[in-house]
């Protein structure tokens, strides 16, 4: 399949697109078990994102909690020193009624969208698990990369400019992964190749999901808010990093 449209959006959203040094570095047999390592991780995080907002901005305490419980056997499995596959379990229930703030207009519509959003990005750690698994690639914990802390210190602290920036910086994160999904694919082997094929067009959708909400909350223009946090992104994409991760920038090793 053809995914030029789906990721067209994609590459004008993002100011810049992923250096060739960082391909050329993940695309090293020896550097896979880091890489899905990295990237199961950074699922759970986007799905611990999501929760935070429905948590803080639309949910009543009792269901801000169930919701807070479905990540527990997740983050026990990669904070753990005894690594055990509980999540599994939990993965099959991921279910339970939400219940909103009625004051909030946009309320429902975050709700929904970060909702899919946990189910899928949860639904893709499992699916990473299970390729280390077959691969014989036993998880271990690494340090976080800079690009989320990055990103983050561009938000606006106080409302409601604080939940439109976060918004904003979860379409760049989203939209990132998806470019370097695509990106990296060619270089890989053809299961992994077509395993991150697949996950393109739920990333491209994350992204426009968390886009159109920061327009929809913000009472004013985010235009500006959106181009202020895209230089941000693209110069910790395009900048020289110490470590690979999958939303490092430019290895620093490799411009010696």
């Amino acid at each position: 399949m053809n995914y030029a449209d789906l990721l067209a959006p994609i590459h004008q959203f993002l100011h810049c697109r992923t250096p060739q040094a960082w391909i050329e570095e993940a695309r090293k047999p020896e550097n896979l078990p880091l890489l899905l390592t990295d990237h199961m991780v950074c699922e759970l995080k986007a799905a611990q994102t999501a929760t935070w907002l429905i948590r803080k901005y639309v949910a009543d305490k009792p269901s801000g909690e169930a919701i807070l419980a479905w990540l527990k056997p997740y983050e026990a499995f990669v904070h753990r020193e005894d690594h055990d596959s509980g999540f599994i379990e939990a993965h099959k229930n991921l279910s339970r009624r939400i219940i909103t703030r009625n004051d909030i207009p946009w309320g429902d519509e975050l709700l929904d969208k970060m909702i899919l959003l946990i189910k899928e990005e949860l639904h893709h750690f499992y699916q990473v698990w299970e390729i280390m698994q077959a691969r014989g690639i036993a998880y271990q914990k690494i340090t976080a990369s800079r690009y989320a802390k990055g990103l983050l210190r561009e938000v606006i602290t106080h409302e409601p400019e604080t939940l439109v920036d976060k918004l904003i910086c979860g379409a760049y994160i989203e939209a990132r992964s998806c470019e370097r999904f695509a990106s990296l694919a060619p270089w890989l082997d053809e299961e992994l190749a077509k395993f991150y094929v697949s996950l393109l067009r739920s990333e491209a959708r994350h992204y426009q999901d968390y886009l159109s909400l920061a327009a929809r909350i913000a009472p004013f223009d985010i235009a500006g808010r959106v181009r202020q946090i895209g230089e941000a992104e693209a110069r910790l994409i395009q900048e020289p990093d110490n470590e690979l991760r999958f939303h490092s920038g430019v290895p620093a090793w490799r411009m010696m």
